[in-house]
């Protein structure tokens, strides 16, 4: 009974400090990419606890931030860390190396790296120095945080977020094709964060000769208080010589050799904006991983204004694209409602 309970407390403990890494990690979301945005936190042997975070690329990792914070206390230490730690050398030294210099004893991971330069090397490197590992823990919450990194390592194809903001009978511009502003200010910061989220922002042509719009992130702030990187913007056909959106890439072609090319690129994630028609084409491909909609107490009032998508939709109810409830937010007057295919 008495190990039970001690299992127990052992087990809590690990899920509080991974806890207290995937924390850690949020920090490093607007700043590691692309590389996988990480949380460490390690737990000496008198109880005190250092906490590092990815920093922006060519700098240290979180493992090494934590090592580093914790100094000669690290001897003997629990370090727990969201992702695998780098076996590899690239544009920083491999952080399994600084893990086994610091003389830890246990090492717990919640996400095995399925980069292929990764992929269970870092374990078996530690296992091999005689260190105690765990893999697991908080693995379902890190899948999520990771999930972009993880999807683009584990498919070659970058992660597909799909944003709208519609009114609350469905239409995203009215018939005169004017559409700013459907939503208030949170909700926009908000889709800023999604685009400083994301490597690359797709929008078609059309949008672009409609709108003009510049696609750059703005009002949005890493921790450290610089600006996040700019995304790559993606148009889909030809962008006008004096678009706003220029410097740009264009592209065509079927939507899956678009991905494809991307994600060779290094693209982990993108954004599609629209409009109705590229999300049709993006949506009818099977290709999102997350919807993001922004709706707005606001009513068209009638049916000739345009809606999310263009085109023909589904021919009967059995025939519906049905997906799953992943998230609700109000922000100001308005809702972020996230949805993910019921498969992923």
């Amino acid at each position: 009974m008495a190990s039970d309970v001690q299992q127990d407390i052992a087990q809590t403990s690990d899920i509080d400090l991974m806890e207290t890494a995937i924390a850690q990690a949020e920090h490093a979301r607007l700043l590691a990419p692309p590389n996988p945005w990480v949380g460490a936190s390690l737990v000496t042997q008198n109880g005190s606890v250092f906490v590092g975070y990815t920093q922006r690329p060519g700098n240290d990792h979180a493992e090494r931030v934590a090592l580093r914070r914790a100094g000669d206390a690290a001897r003997g230490a629990t370090l727990y860390v969201t992702l695998e730690p780098c076996s590899h050398h690239g544009r920083t030294p491999p952080c399994v190396d600084a893990i086994i210099d610091s003389s830890v004893s246990r090492v717990v991971v919640a996400v095995v790296d399925p980069d292929q330069r990764v992929s269970g090397a870092g374990i078996e490197h530690l296992r091999q120095a005689g260190i105690d590992v765990e893999v697991g823990v908080c693995a379902q919450r890190v899948e999520q945080q990771l999930a972009p990194y993880l999807h683009h390592r584990r498919t070659g194809l970058p992660y597909v977020v799909l944003k709208s903001a519609a009114t609350l009978d469905g239409q995203t511009a009215a018939p005169d094709q004017t559409s700013q502003w459907i939503t208030g200010p949170e909700a926009r910061k908000d889709a800023h964060r999604l685009r400083a989220e994301s490597d690359a922002i797709i929008v078609g042509a059309g949008t672009v000769r409609a709108d003009n719009p510049r696609l750059t992130v703005r009002d949005v702030f890493a921790v450290d208080g610089k600006a996040p990187r700019q995304p790559v913007r993606v148009v889909l056909g030809a962008a006008p010589p004096n678009a706003a959106v220029r410097p740009c890439v264009e592209r065509g072609g079927p939507i899956d050799e678009v991905l494809e090319q991307l994600g060779k690129d290094g693209v982990v994630s993108v954004l599609v904006e629209g409009g109705a028609h590229v999300a049709s084409q993006f949506h009818h491909a099977g290709v999102v991983n997350r919807y993001v909609v922004y709706v707005a107490p606001v009513f068209m009032g009638g049916n000739d204004g345009k809606t999310i998508f263009s085109g023909s939709g589904a021919g009967t109810i059995s025939d519906v694209f049905r997906g799953t409830l992943d998230g609700v937010q109000q922000l100001g007057n308005d809702v972020r409602i996230d949805i993910v295919p019921t498969s992923s």
